[in-house]
C-alpha cells in the first residue's frame, strides 16, 4: 500500500485487520500527565467538557497519535454554579461544592471526592442492593460514586427510564466536532467493573463467595446500562467503544471466575450493542496478567484486547498473544509504560518499539501502544518516539501468519 491514509481510516483498517500504510499509534494517557503537561488549568479539565477535550486534542497531536480516548464522561455545563470556593494545598488543590462536598485535585493523579462534614461516602453491601435498582455506575462522575446512584450535584437519584443525562456525550461531541480526521474512541466501564467500585474492592470480592447468585443478577443489570452507554457512544460518531475491564486479570480473580462474572456479562453487553451498532468496533482494556485468559477475552465477542501487560507487570508475551488470538483479535498495546516509557532513554525505548512492531505488525491488526496508561511523568520526548518508529517501520507485511 503506497498511498498515505488518514489516521481514523488507519485505525479503521488495523482494527478489522485491513491492509495499512504503517502500524497506527494510540496511547492513552494519565490523567495526571494531561495535568502535567497539557497547559490547561487541572479543575477545568477535571470538570469541563471542553477543557477536557482541548487537553485530549493537545496531546494527541503534539505525541502524533491517530486516536484519542475520551475517558471521562461529559460534565454538566453549569458545574461552576456549585462551587463554594476553590482552595491550593502544596501538591493540590480542593474545590468546595455547596452541597457540603470537597474535591481534591492532585498535580499529577486522579483527583477524589469526600464530604467535609463528618459523612461518609456509602458502599452498599451486597445484602442492601436490588439488582432491579441497578443500571449504571461511573466512577468518574464529578460527584464520584454514591448509592442511590445520583449524577454530578444532582438532588434525586437517577431514573432508569431517563437514566443519563443529557450532557454524557458533550467532550466526545466536542472532540469529535473538532477532530474529524482522528480516530475518537469512547470508554465504558465493565458491569464487572462497577460492581467492584460500587462495593469497594474487599466486600466485592467476598461477595463472590458469599452470594454468587445475587452478584450475577447484579451483573445482568449492569450489562443493560453499560449497552445502553455504548449505543449513546455510537450515536455521538465514535469509531470505536472501549470496555475498560481494569479487574479482570489474574491479579485480582481466578480463570475460574472470570468465566462466571465477568465473560458472560462483558458478552451480554457486547451483543446487545452490536446488533444495534454492527459497524462499531469494541475492544476491551484489561490490565496485568491475563495470559491464562486470553481466549476467554475473545468469548465475550469483544474485537480487540488493549494493554497486553508484558513481564513484569503481566505475563503477555506479545508474538503468543498474536498466535493464539491474532487472527480473532486486534491487539493494541504491549510496550511497559513503566520500566520502558517512564524509566529508559529515548534510544532504548526505540529498540523496545522496533521490537514490538516486529513481533505484532505481520500479518496486521496491531496498533502500536503502551500496555497500560502512560503515566504521569513519562517524558514527552520518550512518547515521541513512538510514532517516528512506526514511520521507520515502515509499511508491515500482510502475508505473515498470526
Amino acid at each position: 500500500m503506497s498511498a498515505t491514509m488518514t489516521s481514523r481510516a488507519r485505525m479503521a483498517a488495523a482494527m478489522r485487520h485491513q491492509p495499512v500504510d504503517r502500524v497506527p499509534v494510540m496511547c492513552q494517557l494519565a490523567i495526571g500527565h494531561y495535568f502535567l503537561e497539557s497547559g490547561i488549568d487541572s479543575i477545568e479539565l477535571w470538570h469541563d467538557s471542553p477543557a477536557f477535550g482541548e487537553a485530549l486534542l493537545r496531546l494527541c497531536r503534539r505525541y502524533g497519535f491517530d486516536g484519542v480516548l475520551v475517558n471521562l464522561p461529559g460534565r454538566d455545563p453549569d458545574w461552576r454554579r456549585y462551587v463554594r470556593s476553590i482552595d491550593d494545598h502544596g501538591h493540590e488543590r480542593r474545590v468546595l461544592w455547596s452541597d457540603g462536598r470537597a474535591t481534591i485535585v492532585p498535580i499529577d493523579d486522579l483527583p477524589y471526592s469526600y464530604y467535609t462534614d463528618g459523612r461518609e461516602r456509602h458502599y452498599p453491601s451486597i445484602a442492601e442492593l436490588d439488582p432491579d435498582s441497578l443500571h449504571y455506575i461511573d466512577p468518574h462522575d464529578m460527584g464520584g460514586i454514591d448509592w442511590p446512584w445520583r449524577w454530578g450535584f444532582a438532588d434525586p437519584p437517577a431514573r432508569e427510564d431517563a437514566f443519563f443525562p443529557p450532557w454524557q456525550t458533550a467532550t466526545l461531541d466536542w472532540v469529535r466536532e473538532r477532530a474529524p480526521e482522528l480516530s475518537v474512541h469512547g470508554e465504558v466501564f465493565s458491569p464487572f467493573s462497577q460492581f467492584m467500585e460500587l462495593l469497594d474492592f474487599e466486600d466485592a470480592l467476598l461477595a463472590l463467595v458469599d452470594d454468587p447468585v445475587k452478584v450475577e443478577a447484579c451483573l445482568e443489570a449492569l450489562a443493560g446500562g453499560t449497552a445502553e452507554l455504548m449505543g449513546l457512544q455510537a450515536a455521538a460518531g465514535v469509531d470505536a467503544v472501549l470496555i475498560s475491564s481494569a479487574f479482570a486479570g489474574a491479579g485480582f480473580i481466578s480463570r475460574e471466575h472470570y468465566r462466571r462474572f465477568v465473560l458472560p456479562y462483558e458478552r451480554l453487553a457486547i451483543a446487545r450493542f452490536r446488533a444495534a451498532c454492527p459497524d462499531v468496533p469494541v475492544y476491551t482494556h484489561t490490565c496485568g496478567a491475563i495470559g491464562d485468559r486470553l481466549e476467554l477475552l475473545a468469548d465475550t465477542g469483544t474485537q480487540g484486547i488493549d494493554t497486553l501487560d508484558p513481564p513484569p507487570l503481566g505475563n503477555v508475551e506479545l508474538t503468543d498473544a498474536k498466535r493464539r488470538v491474532g487472527a480473532r483479535l486486534f491487539l493494541k498495546g504491549n510496550i511497559d509504560p513503566v520500566n520502558t516509557m517512564l524509566a529508559d532513554s529515548p534510544a532504548e525505548v526505540r529498540e523496545d518499539v522496533l521490537a514490538r512492531l516486529a513481533a505484532g505488525a505481520p500479518g496486521g491488526g496491531y496498533i502500536l501502544s503502551t500496555a497500560c496508561s502512560v503515566s504521569p511523568y513519562t517524558p514527552p520526548e520518550n512518547i515521541m518516539v513512538l510514532r517516528a518508529a512506526a514511520e521507520e517501520f515502515g509499511e508491515p507485511t500482510m502475508e505473515a501468519g498470526t
